[in-house]
């Protein structure tokens, strides 16, 4: 039986690091402009034309992270790389939007969704603050653009949350607002606050935490439902029938309680200079993450479900890869803020579901998408929002944790 790594080790997360990035550097990069998206499990390309707002920003975050960490002057260049095609082919500088959805080919864009996501903002906040932290200085002017513009466009003062769509003019006709842009505006947020010292930054992601995580948890059942309607009560109906849509599935998502678990603590860590207190942070972040192993944790097969229904049951059994990644990360930062080992069983067991079933360990990189019972639907390893921004991302958090940790007490 083939011994497994010892996943306490920093070291071998970053040699895991460096793997999943071997999977996507060089082949992601097309030098006519930004990267290309889509990738089979061997690496190769598949569509060379689509491009995605969210892959888009989600590689600068990978680049930059990557040359923080390993100090790769070739992972800067590909920051700036990204950035570039961020402001010059997804900006549209008369509005100030971005294309969620574009063509790219010799050189030349064409728009095929010119909808602005609130989503889409908060990752382009995100892959400033990033760049600014990789050393690209003009990025500090760019997180106060886009912070404003979602203040202008998306803020709703009277729910304390951002709005979801808008069109390409900025008409906000649909009546959706959903909790996931407001996650990862508080992501986002907490990365500028960190890029930047600004304490209005880490103020609003706050008050995001605090009105989603408490507030809106409040009307649903003491956890995080996904789905509201105009004046933020919870739709209960919508997308019933479409469980596996990518950004908007029905059903409570234990991934998203466990990402909002790492968010909180992530939060508490800032201390004295919330506007608000510490108090509720480690509480709430206990919570969601004991109830997403509850609701969806497999005793049968390992790793966690995709989402469950209001009344308990498993509505979707897939195991995806970013839920095992989220939940990673809570269970390492739980562990070394509470002390407690429970968090790191669950770790560990987790790493060892994951080394068994999603880590390709030939290519690179993790599988997708897997059924209740750990096989692949398909050959797609990374299609549009994937690049293992969680992934490796989750191998991050972890890192500062792994330093925290206390061995246990040998009996």
């Amino acid at each position: 039986m083939e011994q497994l790594p010892d996943f306490f080790s920093p070291a071998v997360l970053e040699r895991h690091i460096a793997h999943t990035m071997s999977f996507y550097y060089p082949r992601c990069v097309d030098p006519s402009g930004g990267f290309y998206h889509y990738f089979r499990d061997d690496g190769s390309i598949y569509d060379r034309r689509s491009r995605h707002l969210v892959s888009s920003t989600r590689f600068v975050f990978v680049f930059a992270q990557a040359w923080r960490q390993f100090g790769d002057p070739d992972h800067r260049q590909m920051v700036r790389h990204g950035v570039d095609f961020l402001r010059r082919v997804h900006r549209n500088p008369d509005t100030g939007g971005y294309a969620w959805q574009l063509e790219w080919e010799d050189g030349s864009a064409r728009v095929l969704d010119a909808d602005n996501h609130c989503y889409g903002l908060a990752f382009v906040l995100l892959a400033s603050s990033h760049a600014l932290m990789a050393g690209v200085e003009e990025a500090r002017g760019w997180i106060l653009d886009t912070f404003a513009l979602m203040e202008k466009r998306f803020w709703e003062h009277e729910h304390g949350l951002y709005a979801d769509q808008a069109s390409a003019d900025w008409a906000l006709r649909d009546p959706y607002r959903g909790q996931n842009a407001n996650m990862h505006a508080c992501e986002a947020l907490l990365a500028a606050f960190r890029a930047t010292d600004h304490l209005p930054y880490l103020h609003r992601a706050e008050l995001l935490a605090r009105n989603i995580t408490q507030r809106q948890a409040g009307r649903a059942n003491g956890m995080v439902w996904e789905h509201y309607t105009r004046d933020w009560q919870p739709d209960w109906e919508f997308n019933l029938h479409d469980k596996a849509n990518l950004f908007r599935p029905w059903g409570y998502q234990p991934g998203h309680f466990t990402e909002w678990s790492k968010l909180l603590l992530q939060l508490e860590a800032h201390g004295a200079r919330l506007a608000g207190g510490r108090d509720w942070l480690l509480p709430a972040a206990q919570d969601l993450y004991a109830k997403a192993l509850h609701y969806a944790w497999d005793n049968r097969h390992g790793g966690l479900h995709y989402g469950f229904a209001p009344d308990g049951s498993v509505c979707d059994a897939d195991k995806y890869f970013w839920v095992q990644a989220e939940t990673l990360a809570a269970a390492a930062l739980l562990g070394a803020r509470s002390g407690a080992e429970r968090y790191w069983v669950d770790y560990e067991r987790l790493w060892r579901y994951c080394w068994a079933h999603f880590v390709d360990h030939e290519h690179g990189a993790w599988y997708r998408i897997l059924t209740a019972d750990n096989r692949k639907y398909s050959d797609e390893k990374s299609p549009a929002g994937k690049v293992d921004y969680h992934t490796m991302g989750a191998c991050y958090d972890i890192l500062p944790a792994l330093a925290q940790r206390r061995p246990p007490v040998s009996s």
